[in-house]
């Protein structure tokens, strides 16, 4: 049987949702509750599981005591990647490789006030710590993935982000993960305090999709006008 919606569910078709969950970097500190947290975890253990094996764990944080110790690790995260570059980023926002310059700036955010988001998620994989496959546990995202259009159902933001990574292994022992575990990825979650649920602006299909092979492209059809 699925899981009885919590009280607050907003109606979203599933295209909709797909088209508007962008990231929400400016998240409130309001508690999310927990009926509400019980029907977006279910949600996301819905979503795919390679062999169907299921070997994750989804640690749920929201002690603010860790909470703090690790935001320390993710501001060094973000400092290596982006903080130290910040002058140059917002002169010239290409040079990040991707971020505008208020993608940058909502990123910042969230790397200063990281602990403030009342709810953080882990999804966790067993077996796929020192796995050098890049594709080792890949289909874990698509569970991420559930976790986050169904928070958008409730009106809560959400981001991944792995910038905490360099201390797997510290962060391995604060949480007591088993030793065969890696977390793939860290969900901050919260209701938003700035910002919309827009379209992520994204290049146009028919530039980014090959049919058969690379480089074999195709226009998009016209649809036709209804009559």
């Amino acid at each position: 049987m699925p899981a009885v919606p919590a009280p607050g569910a907003e109606p979203i078709t599933v295209l909709d949702a797909l088209h508007s969950t962008p990231s929400r970097r400016f998240l409130s500190t309001d508690p999310i509750p927990d009926d509400v947290l019980w029907v977006l975890l279910d949600a996301a253990v819905r979503g795919p599981s390679g062999g169907n094996s299921q070997g994750w764990g989804w640690v749920v944080v929201t002690d603010p005591e860790v909470k703090k110790v690790i935001a320390g690790w993710y501001r060094e995260g973000w400092e290596a990647a982006y903080g130290r570059r910040r002058a140059e980023i917002l002169a010239d926002p290409a040079s990040s490789g991707g971020l505008t310059r208020q993608g940058f700036l909502g990123a910042e955010h969230l790397a200063l006030h990281l602990e403030e988001a009342p709810v953080w998620v882990f999804p966790v994989l067993r077996g796929a710590a020192g796995v050098a496959s890049p594709r080792a546990g890949s289909s874990i995202y698509g569970a991420v993935q559930h976790l986050c259009l169904a928070a958008r159902a409730y009106g809560i933001g959400t981001s991944l982000t792995t910038l905490y990574a360099g201390h797997e292994d510290d962060l391995r022992e604060l949480l007591g993960l088993p030793a065969d575990a890696l977390t793939m990825a860290l969900i901050p979650m919260g209701y938003p305090v700035k910002g919309r649920w827009a379209e992520p602006k994204r290049r146009p299909v028919e530039e980014v999709v090959h049919w058969g092979r690379w480089d074999a492209i195709r226009e998009r059809p016209k649809l036709e006008e209804q009559p």
